[in-house]
């Protein structure tokens, strides 16, 4: 096999992990190439943040990550907090600025300019990228790894599977690294979309459509509450999106797929207990008013879903005049307990992110390495662990791939057993 094709390292993926790895293993002196089947590198890095690039979060706790090995994420966390993060982008001329909820962003607020830097300094430290390639077979080997490839057979004495997970498919996401780990005696835990809008079947939602509230939402499962979040709710033709409901949408997946009756319970009006939403309501009546019910709950709520709330709340009166106190009372119960019925998510193709993964218990989570492979490692969203919304993700595959590097380095220095 000629030597073009030959490699200390193999990293199948070119997403944050794999490119982390693909520098710092070359920097400590291994021949990398780091095969990727999309036409370019980081696709996925190019669209995070709305094209800012949520690069990480500076409030890293293992309480943000799930995986059912939680012993696993904790360990590879440890010694690795945000302040190593920044360190590495920082010595790649990519200063941090933080945002809300302690985000990290290039200050160029360009996740372009964060691309290009990564292949830049891939390239310099001596990475091979193949792109367009896409691996259909892995073998191990005693003489090492031998990947039949789209761009003929690639061979190894070491592999880093970085291919993240099904998580948009259009930007690469596929389940191919779990195929290859599930072949070399590695099982996986079911995934299933995460970060992603719900679906609902109920019409009046269509008819909110357009209309973005700050919210409290409540997710029920079998009438059993799950989880609790505010923040952003965007009704849309299709059901629901907006930041609070990304933030519950992995538990209501993780639900669904049981086949649980999901139904969301959504408070309109956070800011205001319920006392005191109704005295905002009474002070704002005027007696003997003729001003149509609608236009005057127009004047704190958006027409859509002012129209809605009256419907949901069976008001009679027609007039602001002709409102009494158990009126206002089925308003407020309405406005801060307006019920949704869920049926589904958007899928993966929709998701920014997947539960699941390479069950953790047979890899190392100080080097990243398989307990029962030698000379294979795993890095990213391939594995079983997911973090919030927020730069968490970034976070651990940025973590992992770095792991991985500093333990490859040192394998190099010894024989591959």
């Amino acid at each position: 096999m000629s030597s073009k094709n030959t490699s200390d390292l193999l990293i199948v993926g070119a997403g944050a992990a794999g490119l982390c790895a693909a520098i710092l293993s070359s920097k400590a002196g291994v021949r990398v190439t780091i095969l990727e089947q999309n036409d370019k590198v980081g696709k996925k890095i190019l669209v995070s943040g709305n094209g800012k690039c949520n690069i990480a979060n500076r409030h890293i706790s293992p309480h943000r990550f799930h995986s059912q090995n939680p012993d696993f994420v904790r360990s590879v966390l440890q010694g690795y907090d945000f302040g190593r993060i920044e360190t590495f982008f920082t010595s790649l001329g990519l200063p941090l600025i933080e945002g809300a909820e302690g985000k990290m962003f290039p200050m160029s607020m360009q996740a372009a300019s964060v691309v290009d830097i990564l292949a830049y300094e891939a390239q310099n430290a001596g990475v091979r990228i193949v792109c367009e390639c896409k691996v259909q077979k892995v073998d191990k080997r005693e003489n090492g790894f031998f990947l039949e490839t789209t761009q003929g057979t690639m061979q190894s004495d070491m592999l880093l599977i970085a291919t993240g997970s099904p998580a948009a498919p259009q930007l690469g996401g596929g389940d191919w690294g779990y195929r290859f780990a599930k072949e070399m005696s590695h099982s996986l835990v079911p995934g299933h979309p995460a970060l992603v809008q719900l679906r609902t079947e109920e019409s009046w939602v269509k008819r909110c459509a357009g209309v973005k509230m700050r919210s409290r939402v409540t997710l029920y499962a079998n009438r059993e509450e799950i989880v609790q979040k505010e923040g952003d709710i965007l009704f849309t033709d299709y059901g629901v999106s907006g930041l609070a409901v990304l933030d519950i949408s992995r538990e209501a997946s993780i639900r669904l797929a049981s086949f649980d009756y999901c139904e969301l319970s959504i408070d309109l009006m956070p800011d205001y207990s319920k006392e005191q939403l109704s005295a905002l309501l009474i002070k704002n009546i005027k007696s003997k008013s003729q001003k149509p019910i609608l236009l005057w709950l127009q004047g704190i709520l958006h027409k859509k879903m002012a129209k809605v709330i009256l419907e949901k709340s069976k008001i009679k009166s027609e007039t602001e005049g002709e409102l009494h106190r158990k009126e206002i009372n089925k308003l407020v119960h309405t406005l801060k307990n307006l019920k949704l019925s869920i049926n589904d998510t958007k899928g993966f193709k929709h998701a920014e992110v997947t539960t699941g993964g390479i069950d953790t218990r047979k890899i190392d989570p100080e080097t990243m390495a398989s307990k029962t492979v030698s000379g294979l490692y795993f890095a990213g969203e391939v594995l079983d662990v997911d973090g919030d919304r927020g730069g968490y993700n970034f976070h651990f595959a940025w973590v992992s791939g770095m792991r991985a590097a500093k333990a490859i380095g040192e394998n190099l220095k010894r024989p591959i057993c």
